[in-house]
């Protein structure tokens, strides 16, 4: 699954906003969405997929719907972990979540809400207003375990999707896999009470453990991985 690139749209007069990469873990946690459109929708889908616990605020959310539904967002998930509320959004109640993010396009709304959040401390994006963010949303590629993100500071989110488009079609498939089998070698090696640092795992990427996955060749790459940290794997 792909979520919108930087959360933000138009031009801001300005060459980005330094930004530290990081990723937050929201699984289970709880996040509101301020606004029912598409760019609400999308948003939605993207905590989704991170597993967050979604409240929805808005007076209509036809938009935000049907945009979970066409990307498959609603049938992808299990239980019922969003939380739609078809009101407008009250002052002071982003201060109980652990992030918000607003697209009302309504700034008084935006406004509100985004200085709410910041004054409770909370992380907060805010669509189409970089400059008031201390949250911008990548453009994100997903597999497994695997998130490949580009951020531009919020300078020009069709570079953001560009360059995702563009690193994740060099990758090429096979990511998940990947990432699950360096993940068994590791705790193979970690329950031997080894150090993982002493393996050279950028030699194996380096080398064809990468094409024997993308190729489907597991069990090969398996016996490579086990032949480099002096473990079998089962």
């Amino acid at each position: 699954m792909t979520t919108p690139a930087d959360g933000v749209g138009p031009a801001t007069g300005h060459a980005g906003i330094a930004v530290f990469p990081i990723g937050l873990v929201v699984a289970g946690r709880r996040c509101l969405v301020v606004g029912g459109g598409r760019v609400a929708g999308r948003k939605i889908a993207a905590l989704l997929a991170a597993g967050a616990s979604v409240t929805v605020i808005a007076p209509e959310v036809h938009e935000a719907v049907a945009a979970l539904a066409a990307d498959g967002a609603l049938a992808a998930i299990e239980g019922d972990p969003v939380d739609i509320q078809l009101r407008p959004y009250r002052s002071g109640e982003a201060r109980d979540y652990r992030l918000v993010l607003t697209a009302t396009g309504d700034p008084a709304v935006d406004g509100e809400a985004r200085r709410d959040a910041e004054a409770a401390g909370v992380w907060v994006n805010s669509a189409d207003d970089p400059a008031n963010c201390t949250a911008l949303l990548p453009a994100v590629h997903r597999q497994g375990a695997v998130s490949v993100a580009v951020s531009t500071g919020g300078a020009s989110p069709a570079l953001a999707s560009w360059l995702r488009d563009r690193v994740v079609e060099a990758i090429g498939p096979g990511l998940a896999e990947l990432a699950e089998l360096l993940a068994e070698g590791r705790a193979a090696v970690s329950a031997q009470g080894r150090p993982t640092s002493d393996v050279d795992w950028r030699g194996l990427l380096d080398g064809p453990l990468p094409g024997l996955v993308a190729e489907g060749r597991i069990d090969q790459a398996r016996a490579l991985i086990a032949s480099a940290i002096n473990i079998p794997l089962q």
